[in-house]
């Protein structure tokens, strides 16, 4: 039987937690981190007038309605939902549960695959990324 997953986020954190049984412990298989989304506005742009810091192959001309934050949680978001999705082609869970950020939420939301989407359990709007796992299984149904 394939596990249920549990990606818990916000813009600078995910963990991804597999549980092997519906009632099972959550064991941590992997952190990612996203140490950009710490630093401040300022530290993401340039002092060139005209344009933003070139973050990647994208640049942000100033005046963008996207600040570079909420680009690089978009970013983050994305490259989430890339590893979620991975392991959704590989068979590797057949449930998901996503507890994030409000806002990342949403962005996580925007970047699933219809396949994942239909996979998602329960979403859980709270920011619990630097929880220990008992805290974070806490918040979820007692058989996942």
């Amino acid at each position: 039987m394939a596990s249920t997953w549990v990606v818990v986020a916000d813009t600078s954190r995910a963990r991804i937690f597999a549980a092997d049984r519906p009632a099972a412990d959550l064991v941590e298989i992997e952190d990612l981190t996203h140490p950009e989304a710490r630093l401040h506005e300022g530290d993401l742009t340039t002092d060139r007038a005209g344009s933003g810091k070139n973050t990647g192959s994208v640049s942000f001309p100033m005046g963008d309605n996207t600040s570079h934050k909420e680009a690089e949680a978009t970013r983050f978001a994305h490259e989430v939902s890339e590893r979620v999705e991975a392991g959704r082609v590989s068979g590797r869970f057949q449930k998901l549960y996503v507890i994030a950020a409000p806002q990342f939420l949403g962005l996580l939301r925007k970047h699933q695959s219809s396949a994942t989407r239909q996979l998602v359990a329960a979403e859980i709007s709270k920011n619990l990324a630097s929880q220990d796992p008992r805290a974070i299984r806490a918040h979820l149904p007692d058989y996942l």
